[in-house]
């Protein structure tokens, strides 16, 4: 083995971390864009914003970043394929037998998909909630209306993109059945609460936005206007006036924790 050889190696090597540290600075930019336009959608109506331009094109470096990853990828194998020893003829047909038949699995395989950055990047999000509480929207009786409400999420498909989650104060069930609590949601289906114990982490909603909130004393969620005054820190509690929580006329405003409001979905029904 040349020294020429081994250093081509290095190079590669080298250039392979620094790819992959792009992609986590890109990814970082991605998910900060993802977190402002969650809090404040409207943005991107205002004249002369560009944040949609600048998402687009940081999809579009992510992309970029993920195919030179491959490139260097295969570079590096081809370097190191030459300088393997090849063995004795038997050795060398079942390693070519042997990749044929991977091959082959890969070819009759064809729905294995190729993960973008930002993909995997949300799926190791959604393996992350495993443990925690979360809002959840189940389809009710009606279908016109979703329910909301808080469950625990128990595991994650990552194959399927699918949540396993329980419910740890289901409804009253009349035929004293068990497992009534427990539902098997998509990702669309799932909205992670801002962490307790790190305010950062909760958007900033203005007085006005519509959002869904947990109701005090209970376990559901329910569409709710951000009343004045706004916070002063991110850790204060939100003043919340409920949709259909009228009394003596008007709505009362009810005090409720930031780590249990969450931006209103599109589309949101109830």
């Amino acid at each position: 083995m040349s020294s020429a050889e081994i250093s081509g190696i290095m190079d590669n090597s080298r250039e392979l971390d620094r790819l992959r540290k792009d992609q986590e600075d890109v990814l970082m930019e991605i998910n900060k864009m993802h977190k402002k336009l969650q809090a404040t959608p409207e943005v991107v109506e205002k004249p002369g914003d560009n944040s949609l331009q600048k998402l687009k094109l940081l999809y579009m470096q992510a992309r970029d970043l993920s195919e030179n990853e491959i490139n260097v990828s295969n570079a590096l194998l081809t370097q190191l394929d030459a300088l393997l020893p090849h063995g004795p003829p038997g050795q060398q047909r079942r390693r070519i037998e042997g990749n044929e038949q991977k091959r082959k699995r890969m070819k009759a395989d064809p729905d294995i998909p190729r993960l973008s950055p930002s993909m995997r990047s949300q799926l190791d999000s959604c393996a992350s909630l495993i443990g925690e509480q979360v809002a959840a929207r189940v389809t009710g009786d009606d279908a016109e209306k979703d329910e909301w409400f808080v469950v625990k999420v128990m595991h994650f498909d990552r194959e399927k993109r699918e949540f396993e989650v329980f419910d740890e104060e289901p409804g009253d069930d009349e035929d004293g059945g068990g497992g009534q609590g427990k539902y098997r949601l998509p990702m669309s289906c799932i909205i992670p609460f801002p962490k307790r114990n790190d305010p950062t982490s909760a958007p900033d909603f203005p007085p006005g936005r519509h959002v869904l909130a947990v109701y005090p004393g209970t376990t559901a969620l329910y569409k709710a206007t951000v009343a004045n005054p706004p916070r002063k820190r991110k850790s204060d509690d939100y003043l919340l006036e409920f949709d259909d929580d009228e009394e003596d006329g008007a709505l009362p405003q009810r005090t409720v924790p930031f780590h249990k409001v969450v931006p209103l979905p599109d589309g949101h029904r109830q």
